[in-house]
């Protein structure tokens, strides 16, 4: 499916409002923030009180052209456990820009794209990084006036750091979340997620598959582009499962080494 900007005006709809004033409309300052604090335009999903806005809602279908069923599933758990991590804490709720968070989480894993000849991946970057460019170009043709340079980087960090937990939970509140949302399918509750919250999403979105998913797509990567995955958590499942895959020269420790 191809999105154009008349879609994202289709896609805008009616949402319902969290109780207290007026939402923001499309027409919100640019670069102001969307808080969980105020009104906004929202809708439940899986039990789970989200934001609902035309990039929002563009980014699920985005993501769902670019994804396997394994991998979209993923991508919306994330964004509802992140959502659920925000809403428990009080100063996440008075900081975090929720429609960073969502459209970081729900775009977060474009790298996984292993169709020939996508167009959101690359032989020479990080999956990471492929996933993060493509974000910051999804929101530079669909995104509105609000999508600053500020904003933008942030879904770019967010997604770029998302894997590297010792530098993204350092980051900014909106590249903390992002990583600690997508965290919950591989390493289990945090707080704001108790068992049954966890169910309930499980259910509306099945997590059965993605230790599937995760095993072929990191083995797919590391065939496909061994040099992106030196020295990274890819390493392992490179040397593991990718027949001639040679770590041999390939570390840093090696270049470290060969030019002192």
């Amino acid at each position: 499916m191809h999105i154009t900007k008349s879609l994202s005006l289709l896609l805008a709809g009616s949402t319902t409002l969290v109780a207290g004033s007026a939402a923001h409309g499309p027409f919100r300052p640019r670069g102001e923030p969307v808080l969980m604090n105020k009104p906004y335009p929202n809708v439940t999903i899986a039990g789970v009180t989200v934001i609902d806005t035309p990039i929002v809602r563009l980014a699920q279908e985005f993501t769902r052209n670019h994804s396997t069923e394994a991998v979209f599933k993923h991508q919306m758990r994330a964004w509802l456990f992140g959502s659920l991590i925000i809403a428990a804490n009080e100063t996440l709720r008075n900081s975090v820009d929720i429609e960073i968070q969502a459209v970081s989480a729900l775009l977060h894993d474009l790298g996984w794209d292993m169709t020939p000849n996508s167009t959101v991946t690359s032989l020479d970057h990080r999956f990471e990084v492929d996933g993060a460019i493509a974000s910051r170009k999804f929101l530079e043709q669909y995104g509105d006036e609000t999508w600053d340079a500020r904003r933008t980087q942030l879904v770019w960090d967010a997604i770029a750091l998302h894997t590297t937990r010792t530098i993204a939970y350092y980051k900014e509140y909106e590249v903390q979340v992002t990583s600690m949302g997508i965290s919950v399918d591989y390493d289990g509750l945090r707080t704001g997620i108790d068992n049954a919250t966890f169910s309930r999403i499980t259910t509306e979105f099945p997590n059965d598959d993605l230790k599937k998913a995760t095993n072929d797509t990191f083995t797919f990567i590391c065939a496909y582009k061994p040099s992106q995955t030196y020295d990274n958590q890819l390493q392992p499942w490179g040397e593991r499962y990718v027949p001639g895959y040679n770590v041999t020269g390939n570390l840093r420790i090696d270049t470290i080494f060969k030019n002192l």
